[in-house]
């Protein structure tokens, strides 16, 4: 991901109060279904696989990932075979510097 693209959060644009968590769902989304297309699962096969009822995993790939935790969507990636990495670093400028997802 570019600076640029980091800079420009859509939920922090649109005034949301948790803009950076907003954000580092849609990354986490974002990743997981790629791995998902990529395998061309259905959603009932993925939802098995992640522990996700298929309504549940329907919305959260609509981007209606309210009530689903980042550590939840981390453990989804964990069942696809990815591993996760936290990395804990010397403090950044911006905001957007702060938490990033990262694919390997």
């Amino acid at each position: 991901m570019s600076k640029d693209e980091k800079s420009m959060n859509v939920y922090e644009q649109l005034g949301f109060p948790d803009a950076e968590e907003m954000l580092v769902k849609a990354q986490l989304v974002s990743q997981i279904a790629e791995i998902l297309r990529k395998r061309g699962w259905s959603q009932q096969q993925a939802a098995k696989v992640l522990g996700l009822t298929q309504p549940k995993l329907s919305k959260m790939l609509r981007g209606q990932f309210r009530g689903i935790s980042e550590m939840k969507m981390m453990d989804c990636l964990v069942r696809l075979g990815r591993a996760v990495k936290i990395v804990v670093g010397p403090a950044r400028k911006t905001a957007a510097d702060r938490i990033e997802v990262v694919a390997a």
